[in-house]
């Protein structure tokens, strides 16, 4: 048994700040002011300056994507591409695996204005294989090495660019299944325990992984169900298949399905495929809509009958509008009043499709990192947009207020999870009138993340009955100026009760173990 005393900010249906809490068994067991006698002789902890809230929840990222590429080089902080190269050199003197993987790169972060090139790479690293991923994960470069290695799978695939040794579209798929196929299942796993230990250093407890691309088989699929089974430290994994099938979800007996890829309806504005209502500035294309409405109806009505949770990624204004429409064509078809059913990234959302979100009940897992993103900067959004749209991008208080439930994501390894930016960027929007407070940016980090996946009877708050999910914050966010809250710090995980250690060598074993497990996916 274990009493907190300090600011519990408990992220409770009236956001209370409670004086005390106290844990036991992993189990929150006392909420309130005032201290009960029989807890007197309890173990203490003052948290002084400090605070409690709940654990953080990631609700949407590439876990397996996250794993892999964090194995790797990341070169989204590098602003130039000399720099890169000299990063790649240095990497590759001391990298031993088959395949050197650096991802994060943009042409709008850097003083050179475009990725670099094949030739480029080759003087990086001319004599092992080198893949550079796009910081949006659409696109990648690779050099002469790699290129030689891969050439019959991408070449003919629309989006292969040998000269300059990009690949994008058909080939760039075909490029990642090449270099997921060839990582081992215990390499896998190993990078995806490396990835839950720099995931709960930054406080986050769950994650919502979209699967199912990239790995043969769906194996990414299959092993982080596993590994969602075996955490030995009380890690949360909720798995979404990333598939226009139903039946890649039920066979595997998980009541979700969607994600990006199979299930995105357009694509991003790095690439300039996101799909909008009107063409792109100075432009005749409007983006592309990967599906049409009779499609997706088909795919959201079985999947809402089957009793399934469904998200879909939608990034521009007619991709949103899409998704509101099949969603609701769906629940028309066949109501239900408890769906949760999702629009991932939302960052164009339309006034119809908010009336329609906030009447239907579909929630938004959205990502507040890419407010003032580095990788996609905000004057290079106004430049293919206009300021106009540009000034319309993740309106995320006119979202809170019209009472659509928002939580967060980080989009991994597109963005760095970090739940400490993610208030940040979301109480100090770019665009004025549009900031959350910090204790909505809270229960958006934690509690609205929980409910997404019908976690919020056992996580999301501080509440009595619920698992110790929490976290210890060097300051108190709703006492911290909005301007600072990055300079919060997360200095402590608790997983039910217990301080989060990284993964033991029998990580591999508990896998093994999990296979034949049960527990909540």
């Amino acid at each position: 048994m274990k009493v907190y005393e300090g600011a519990i900010l408990t992220v409770d249906a009236n956001d209370t700040v409670a004086r005390y809490l106290v844990e036991e068994g992993g189990t929150i067991r006392y909420v309130g002011d005032e201290l009960p006698e029989r807890y007197a002789g309890a173990s203490r902890e003052r948290l002084g300056e400090r605070a409690l809230c709940p654990s953080f929840v990631d609700t949407h990222q590439h876990f397996a994507s996250l794993a892999t590429f964090n194995a790797g080089l990341n070169v989204m902080e590098a602003r130039s591409n000399d720099e890169i190269k000299r990063m790649v050199a240095e990497f590759s003197r001391t990298y031993a695996g088959k395949i050197l993987i650096a991802f994060g790169a943009s042409p709008y972060s850097v003083a050179e204005g475009r990725l670099l090139s094949r030739s480029e790479l080759d003087e990086a690293c001319p004599d092992k294989p080198v893949m550079m991923v796009k910081y949006d994960g659409h696109a990648c470069v690779v050099n002469s090495m790699l290129l030689g290695m891969i050439e019959k799978d991408v070449s003919g695939q629309r989006g292969y660019h040998p000269d300059t040794g990009e690949m994008n579209q058909e080939a760039f798929f075909k490029a990642l299944d090449r270099i997921t196929g060839s990582i081992s299942i215990p390499q896998l796993v190993a990078n995806m325990q490396r990835a839950m230990d720099y995931l709960a250093a930054r406080g986050i407890g769950m994650v919502h992984t979209v699967s199912g691309v990239g790995f043969p088989g769906d194996m990414d699929i299959s092993i982080e169900k596993w590994v969602g089974r075996s955490a030995q430290s009380g890690f949360q994994v909720r798995v979404f298949p990333q598939s226009l099938e139903v039946k890649t979800a039920l066979k595997r007996g998980l009541p979700r399905i969607g994600g990006c890829f199979a299930c995105a309806l357009d694509g991003c504005f790095g690439s300039r495929d996101a799909a909008l209502r009107e063409p792109y500035e100075g432009a005749d294309d409007a983006g592309v809509l990967y599906y049409t409405d009779e499609q997706l109806i088909g795919f959201c009505c079985e999947a809402n009958r089957a009793g399934l949770q469904i998200e879909m990624h939608a990034i521009g204004d007619a991709a949103f509008d899409q998704a509101t429409r099949v969603l609701k064509a769906a629940l028309d078809d066949f109501p239900r009043q408890d769906h949760r059913h999702g629009i991932i990234h939302a960052c164009l959302p339309t006034e119809s499709g908010m009336r329609i979100c906030a009447d239907y009940g579909i929630h938004l897992p959205m990502q507040t990192s890419f407010i003032d993103w580095p990788q996609e900067p905000d004057s290079y959004l106004a430049s293919i947009m206009g300021e106009r749209r540009a000034s319309r991008l993740n309106p995320l208080r006119t979202l809170w207020d019209a009472g659509i439930t928002m939580s967060a994501g980080s989009d991994a390894p597109c963005t760095d999870p970090d739940p400490i930016l993610w208030m940040q960027r979301a109480c100090n929007h770019s665009v004025e009138g549009q900031s959350l407070t910090p204790r909505e940016a809270l229960r958006m980090c934690t509690y609205n993340g929980a409910w997404t996946t019908f976690d919020e009877d056992l996580r999301g708050s501080l509440e009595v009955g619920k698992v110790a999910d929490m976290v210890v914050l060097s300051e108190n966010p709703y006492e911290v100026r909005a301007s600072e809250l990055g300079r919060i710090k997360v200095e402590r995980l608790l997983l039910g009760g217990l301080a989060y250690r990284c993964q033991s060598q029998g990580f591999l074993s508990a896998v093994v173990k999990g296979i034949a497990g049960k527990s909540r996916i």
